[in-house]
């Protein structure tokens, strides 16, 4: 990855700490007011279909990311605070249920499949065709399909209905086409080994201003780049060239996400034998630098976008809401998460004080749920830091 340059450097400082406040406040005001509402009703929308899927294994898996995801997507919904009054209903309503699909399906990934690439893949074609304009709703041919087109077709008929839909809709579609191939080949890295992956990755992301390994871990993370879209999309003075710009600023903060969830996850995923983006990476002190690195790029691609306070504030809030998290405190972390922070200071200490509050609240809440990480990272085996670069 190469290094910022000064005067990126100088256009990522304008998003400063009072710019982030702005855009925090601003954001909270409109998404209690206007967006939290359209969220719980497009959620309880799904109930019924979700609970209509005639196999059992899928009804129940539908259920529990219906029921234990659902922070996921209230805050992808948080992108629709960027959307005009008049258009903000039908971006969270499109953000929902895109995010709800995403979900649903990455669950399918985990079951197992005769063909771990090509059965995968295809389970991402609702994923993909939710951004196809002119798509029309294709037929069921399985017992959950209803299901999954369902939310499709919810996601498209309400991203037609934004301004700008069109001039984004070939960058969103991209962008969705980058995570389902990402996600397929991470799954798939657990039972064929990393190569396809390294070479998918090597390729596709040659020009984007990652090293491969970033460029994987953004792409299976790219539903929030699409989410960010949406909203993009409900602004009839967005352009083609905005939506690129917004696109690249969230393919790097994508593998921030990702990144620090697998630092946060490492110990429980080692426990339970389950997979981590951490592997691709041949020593503790790589992974930390090239982490470190990546949180500057992405603050100075936030910055470049339009909007760029509140997509600052957006990586602020990710890299707070992960090194908050007690996998954080962990001693394999501890350090990365302190020099991670570090890279954001002195405008992620306003951030960081609202997480830490809200953390302590959930703590002490009855209702605290069991889950509360976003499942938006993609995952390939575990295991500890060795300077080994084979495939188990």
């Amino acid at each position: 990855m190469p290094a910022l340059t000064h005067p990126r450097r100088a256009r990522a400082a304008g998003a400063g700490a009072a710019g982030q406040l702005r855009a925090l406040a601003v954001a909270n005001a409109r998404y209690w007011a206007t967006v939290a509402p359209a969220v719980r009703a497009e959620l309880a929308r799904w109930d019924g279909p979700a609970e209509r899927i005639a196999d059992p294994i899928l009804r129940a898996l539908a259920i529990e990311k219906l029921s234990d995801e659902r922070f996921n997507a209230e805050v992808a919904a948080t992108l629709a605070t960027l959307a005009p009054r008049r258009a903000r209903d039908a971006a969270t309503q499109a953000i929902v249920s895109l995010e709800l699909l995403f979900d649903y399906l990455d669950g399918r990934t985990e079951l197992p499949a005769a063909n771990p690439i090509d059965d995968r893949l295809r389970l991402f074609d609702a994923f993909v065709g939710a951004l196809e304009l002119d798509a029309e709703h294709a037929p069921p041919d399985a017992a959950d399909s209803t299901y999954p087109q369902a939310l499709a077709d919810r996601t498209r008929e309400r991203l037609i209905a934004l301004p700008a839909a069109r001039r984004v809709a070939d960058v969103a579609r991209a962008s969705a086409e980058r995570c389902a191939q990402a996600q397929t080949l991470l799954h798939a890295a657990v039972t064929l080994g990393e190569e396809q992956l390294r070479r998918w990755a090597t390729e596709r992301g040659s020009g984007s201003g990652l090293d491969w390994r970033a460029y994987a871990a953004g792409s299976a993370s790219s539903v929030l780049a699409v989410h960010a879209l949406i909203a993009a999309a409900a602004d009839a003075r967005t352009s083609i060239d905005d939506a690129q710009r917004i696109d690249t600023a969230y393919l790097a903060i994508g593998a921030v996400i990702t990144m620090l969830d697998s630092l946060v996850d490492y110990g429980s995923d080692m426990a339970r034998g389950q997979p981590s983006v951490i592997r691709l990476y041949d020593s503790r002190e790589q992974f930390e630098q090239q982490l470190c690195l990546l949180v500057r790029e992405a603050l100075a691609r936030a910055c470049e976008a339009p909007h760029g306070e509140h997509h600052a504030m957006t990586l602020a809030g990710v890299v707070a809401y992960y090194t908050t998290h007690p996998g954080a405190s962990d001693a394999h972390a501890r350090g990365i998460a302190t020099a991670v922070r570090r890279e954001l200071s002195p405008t992620i200490w306003a951030t960081l004080a609202v997480m830490r509050s809200w953390r302590m609240a959930k703590l002490t809440s009855p209702h605290a749920r069991h889950r509360e990480r976003p499942a938006l990272a993609g995952r390939t085996p575990a295991r500890p830091f060795d300077g080994r670069a084979d495939v188990e």
